[in-house]
């Protein structure tokens, strides 16, 4: 018997849930209001914790994973695709109306869609094909009140100058671009790819872009510490970071500058940026739930 990922019962009303976002934040709310009422000055977004169904909710059916969200207090979620909470642009009328009713129901936010639509094809067709379906995606996240579609470039062909794969990778992202303008959306370019991933060469797709609509997903890789070193890495994308990718944040898991980092969130002022830090990790821990406590408690002491 086929199982339908939106036909679980509903979960509790908006109105039942006591924390919708984490402490850290409400405080950074509370902070905000007190200078801003004795200052004036423009303050920095606050940062908020969601999730990313790569991998840790990759198995959990839509209805599930917003009750594991809640229950550990991620304030949103992005839904990739493929995975079995079955929110994909091949849904019909009612099991999008169905989705949405559970997203309005429930304290979880639909921070965006995370495809894996990708331009960098040397078939033209292909790359076509690719921005067609960025397209259904985005226009699935607006109507179903998120805000944003991830993208991403996936490597360097070879035998292409890479200057060449650059230039079509920013043209395809200023057309999806000024689309996702139309319906009140972001394009988050996830920074991912063998050679796309490196910081000039990302640099350089935005700069193709050109649209204020295309944000970057900084994805705490490795290889943003090459070269000059995080602190610039970070500043070279800084102006047009939108979300972030973060990975298991518990001692001994990632080696990563995770303060550097956090203190970079903080002071970030990027027009596009919407302060979701979004949990990404590929090792997925024996108590999926449990681990995301542990990780919003560092979460918490990191962005304190």
């Amino acid at each position: 018997m086929s199982h339908d990922p939106l036909s679980m019962n509903p979960l509790p009303s908006r109105r039942n849930f006591l924390a919708l976002s984490s402490a850290s934040a409400v405080a950074a709310l509370g902070l905000e209001h007190n200078l801003l009422a004795s200052t004036a000055l423009p303050m920095a977004t606050p940062l908020k914790l969601g999730l990313v169904t790569y991998q840790w909710g990759k198995d959990y059916p839509l209805a599930e994973l917003l009750k594991v969200c809640e229950q550990t207090n991620y304030a949103g979620v992005e839904l990739r695709s493929t995975h079995k909470h079955g929110v994909e642009p091949s849904l019909n009328a009612p099991q999008r109306a169905e989705a949405k009713k559970r997203f309005a129901d429930s304290p979880v936010a639909l921070v965006g869609l995370g495809s894996a639509c990708e331009y960098h094809a040397t078939n033209p067709a292909t790359v076509q094909k690719n921005i067609d379906e960025t397209k259904a995606f985005i226009d699935l996240s607006a109507e179903l009140g998120g805000s944003g579609v991830k993208v991403r470039p996936n490597g360097l062909p070879e035998n292409v100058p890479v200057e060449k794969t650059l230039e079509q990778i920013g043209k395809s992202l200023h057309i999806v671009g000024e689309y996702a303008a139309k319906a009140n959306q972001q394009i988050r370019l996830e920074v991912h790819g063998k050679g796309t991933q490196e910081i000039p060469n990302m640099k350089r797709i935005m700069e193709l872009a050109d649209h204020p609509s295309v944000v970057v997903c900084w994805n705490c890789n490795p290889t943003d510490l090459n070269g000059a070193g995080f602190d610039a890495n970070f500043d070279a994308l800084a102006s047009w970071i939108g979300t972030v990718h973060i990975h298991d944040l518990r001692p001994g898991k990632v080696d990563y500058p995770w303060q550097s980092l956090f203190n970079k969130l903080k002071a970030c002022s990027a027009k596009g940026f919407t302060g979701w830090c979004l949990m990404e990790d590929g090792a997925t821990p024996a108590d999926i739930p449990a681990a995301m406590l542990e990780n919003h408690r560092v979460f918490d002491s990191l962005i304190s």
